[in-house]
């Protein structure tokens, strides 16, 4: 009888223990997700439709945070659409707006491959691909993020930005171009 109690208290401390280290376990995982955040952001590959046709592409010369070729993208406000977010950050970086706008089902997730101080406890972005037609014209970069822009056609525009996730957006949206 002793011996089957001792059995059993032995038996319910090792469930407690397992179900306290369970318990633990996920508290840790939920504090690790609310400190290493993603920023919810929208990429937005613009074009202009030139004469005879001809597709040229805006890419922006970033110089916050990091430096090479991109295209306009940025963070979502909280309770901002996506398509919203996206004609707003095109307005912001460009000074041009948007005629058409379309969403892809190209999405992704990156890490940063540094700290911002700007962005605390953000670890990384989530994006969502756009599209946006505009009339070409004066193009007004936030001087703060970008120093120069071009405009450039597809073959141009695919070598000159840095990232993966970025050449893969612009062939997405050179595709869809081309059998629209």
């Amino acid at each position: 009888m002793k011996r089957e109690k001792f059995r059993q208290n032995k038996l319910n401390k090792y469930r407690q223990n397992k179900l306290n280290k369970y318990r633990q376990n996920k508290l840790n995982k939920y504090r690790q997700n609310k400190l290493n955040k993603y920023r919810r952001a929208v990429f937005i590959v613009v074009y202009s439709t030139g004469k005879k046709g001809k597709i040229e592409y805006l890419i922006l010369k970033r110089k916050h945070h990091w430096k090479g070729w991109e295209f306009p993208k940025g963070g979502m406000n909280p309770n901002e659409k996506m398509e919203s977010a996206a004609k707003r950050e095109v307005k912001e970086e460009t000074g041009l707006v948007p005629r058409k706008i379309k969403k892809f089902s190209f999405s992704g997730k990156y890490l940063y491959k540094k700290k911002f101080s700007d962005r605390t406890g953000i670890i990384g972005q989530t994006f969502s691909l756009y599209a946006a037609e505009v009339r070409k014209g004066k193009v007004q970069i936030d001087k703060k993020e970008h120093s120069e822009y071009k405009w450039l056609r597809f073959e141009q525009a695919v070598k000159k930005v840095r990232f993966i996730n970025q050449k893969k957006s612009l062939r997405i949206v050179e595709k869809w171009l081309k059998t629209k």
